[in-house]
């Protein structure tokens, strides 16, 4: 019987068959499609011809698709319906794939060929596109340990190795604590809760087989019982489960994990000559090093540090209104948070939510893009990953541009948080293929038959994920490796973050925000006090992020440390941080930096961007139209559609005519008086 995965795709838009797959084929397939990317690589390696773009660089380029194609379909379905064979299968698979790409960038011949052409490159009349492939293949190659002597590529291997499984063992040890963990609500724990939170747990604990509502571990259902449980001995039981995620004792405990993480990263950085692993993170990104990073975090402290302490002297003062005992405590912050908006701006989340429904939002989402980019969105009936997802083709001009796929919901099983990836990326070399993009997150599923709201975050959330499926959808490059949000950790956030600005434009609001019920738009003088609250908070949310950003890179910012959560308490205690708020991602469940390490010493790219995206918005301002299209097409020209083509630097200022400072992100986040 032939493999489905490793069939052709004869479905629409050549998707995977997903109605055909078992987890019985992921297996056989891997090894197939392995053996078959090590063959086409040891063909490049010991090409009898002189070495030239097309026969070595181009040649990378294409070799290993379909072991991608496997990969894409297994990870998909790995992070969003987890179970146990899928996370034996992933044990297995990634240090297998580990050693792969290491056989690869440090294959001797390969990288000689490659540094060949590299050292004529000035002779070989390579287009823009072509030397910008061969610059980053050649940093590649060298960055991965290529020019290490036999003994420091063998260590190197073993490390990259180690570093695989341990990463694939933080993120199932997470999943573990985030799936077994749920709290029981007796019918007196939910008084005082607005009804979209009681049906959120009540939807929990039918998903959960227990007798009644639960409070589980998923952000859309613990983030609202924080917010709104008058019961402060729940809401510190609920609240120190969720933050020790990872850090519980016995075999889902990550904090040894992440020692042993810290000190090989540590030592791969060495091998390589550099100082530390912050160094050698950064080399690539638009901060450059380890200090710029740190200037800019700190240059947002002081005034965020400033506004949470400011603002907890209000927050304790409705503590003592309630006859709550003193200090406020981190558990606390969001319900008195929640209590003082209601006052200060009028505005009840519970009021709030049932103008923010999700599939208005989508339509939301879908029209700026229309108005933006000239994007067309057609529902598509097709079988998916799973029945909640739902898939769109996406056109321009009637050109087919990607398909999109949305898996909105949370459920036991599948990772949590929000994220964008692409199933297939755009690329020009092997045809004109266009991408397969999707947006995942984990919005609370409503009961059968009733809308799904959302909070305002989860709306931002869902415009967030939906700028980086832009930046995958209208890519127009030859060479994968450039495509979409192929560009540096700091500056991939700048398309998702600035597209979260559409969320608060009026006319946005006042057309999608309609009312579950009755279907009204949301009240004019509403509209002006949910802008007007735009940045209520921001000093507790810029403190939890930066502690989180800091944390990161004080860590791989010198010697690793033997025991990270004293280090993690002595870079808290040198920063003042306040004991009313924790850092947004803790070092156990801080799955951005080791669970795979995308983010490691990077995690303060989303602030990085901020700079970029409070800037960028300013340009449609001063156009005098947040869809103004002479800056949409500029935006799309310089920044959207070129992926890695050029230095970051590079392509903002070909966009705005200069770099921006520091001073758009502080006035957008209500930390300095806009002039």
């Amino acid at each position: 019987m032939t493999n489905p995965l490793l069939s052709e795709r004869t479905l629409p838009f050549e998707l995977p068959p997903f109605a055909a797959i078992s987890d019985e084929d992921f297996e056989p397939a891997f090894e197939e499609a392995l053996a078959a990317a090590r063959a086409e690589i040891d063909a490049i390696a010991k090409c009898p011809e002189a070495p030239s773009f097309e026969n070595t660089i181009e040649a990378l380029e294409l070799a290993g698709k379909e072991l991608s194609d496997v990969l894409s379909v297994f990870f998909l379905l790995a992070s969003v319906e987890s179970n146990p064979k899928r996370e034996e299968l992933q044990r297995s698979f990634s240090p297998r794939l580990a050693e792969y790409s290491s056989d690869v960038m440090m294959n001797v011949p390969l990288f000689e060929r490659v540094d060949r052409l590299w050292q004529q490159r000035d002779t070989l009349d390579l287009s823009a596109e072509q030397a910008r492939l061969l610059e980053l293949s050649h940093r590649g190659f060298r960055r991965s340990g290529a020019a290490l002597d036999e003994a420091g590529r063998a260590r190197l291997r073993e490390i990259n190795t180690r570093l695989a499984k341990l990463g694939t063992s933080f993120a199932q040890n997470l999943l573990a604590d985030e799936r077994d963990w749920f709290m029981p609500l007796a019918e007196a724990d939910l008084e005082g809760l607005p009804g979209f939170v009681v049906d959120a747990a009540r939807a929990a604990g039918a998903e959960k087989g227990a007798d009644g509502p639960v409070v589980t571990l998923s952000r859309s259902v613990i983030v609202p019982f924080l917010q709104f449980s008058p019961r402060r001995d729940l809401r510190k039981r609920a609240y120190e489960a969720w933050t020790s995620r990872g850090a519980n004792g016995g075999q889902t405990d990550n904090r040894e994990l992440v020692a042993e993480m810290l000190a090989l990263r540590h030592e791969r950085a060495q091998l390589l000559g550099y100082e530390n692993f912050a160094a050698y993170r950064l080399e690539p990104e638009m901060a450059k090093t380890p200090q710029a990073v740190r200037d800019l975090l700190m240059q947002v402290w002081e005034p965020a540090l400033e506004r949470a302490k400011a603002d907890a002297f209000y927050l304790e003062r409705e503590l003592v209104i309630e006859g709550a005992d003193m200090p406020i405590e981190a558990w606390d912050w969001r319900y008195y948070s929640g209590i003082w908006r209601r006052k200060k701006h009028d505005l009840d989340e519970a009021e709030l939510k049932p103008y923010l429904q999700l599939d208005r939002m989508i339509e939301a989402a879908f029209d700026c893009a229309t108005r933006l980019f000239k994007l067309e969105f057609t529902p598509l009936e097709i079988d998916l990953h799973h029945p909640d997802a739902r898939a769109w083709e996406v056109t321009r001009d009637g050109q087919h541009m990607a398909v999109f796929i949305a898996d909105y919901f949370a459920r036991s099983g599948k990772r949590s948080g929000a994220w964008c990836s692409a199933m297939r990326s755009q690329e020009k070399l092997a045809g004109d293929i266009r991408p397969h993009v999707l947006n995942i997150c984990n919005f609370a599923k409503p009961a059968e038959g009733a809308p799904a709201l959302l909070s305002y975050d989860d709306a931002r959330t869902l415009f967030h994920e939906f700028g980086h499926a832009l930046h995958q959808m209208l890519s127009d490059v030859t060479y994968q490796t450039l495509s979409g949000t192929s560009v540096p950790r700091d500056f991939v956030e700048l398309p998702s973050q600035l597209y979260e600005h559409w969320l608060e434009v009026p006319e946005v609001l006042r057309r999608f925000a309609t009312h579950a019920e009755t279907g009204e738009p949301m009240p004019q003088e509403m509209l002006e006090r949910v802008l007007a609250a735009a940045t209520f908070d921001m000093g507790f949310q810029t403190v939890e992020f930066i502690a989180s950003a800091l944390v990161d890179l004080e860590f791989h910012d010198g010697p690793p440390p033997a025991d990270p959560m004293q280090k993690q308490a002595e870079i808290l205690e040198g920063i003042g941080m306040p004991s009313a708020i924790r850092m947004r991602h803790a070092t156990p469940h801080f799955a951005h930096v080791f669970s795979g390490g995308g983010y490691a010493s990077a995690y303060y790219s989303y602030m990085w961007s901020e700079v970029m995206d409070a800037d960028a918005f300013e340009a449609f301002e001063e156009a005098g139209d947040p869809f103004d299209p002479k800056t949409a097409e500029a935006l799309e020209k310089n920044i959207l559609s070129v992926g890695g083509l050029r230095e970051p630097d590079e392509l903002y200022t070909a966009f705005r005519g200069r770099l921006p400072g520091v001073e758009a992100l502080l006035k957008g986040r209500g930390l300095i008086a806009a002039e």
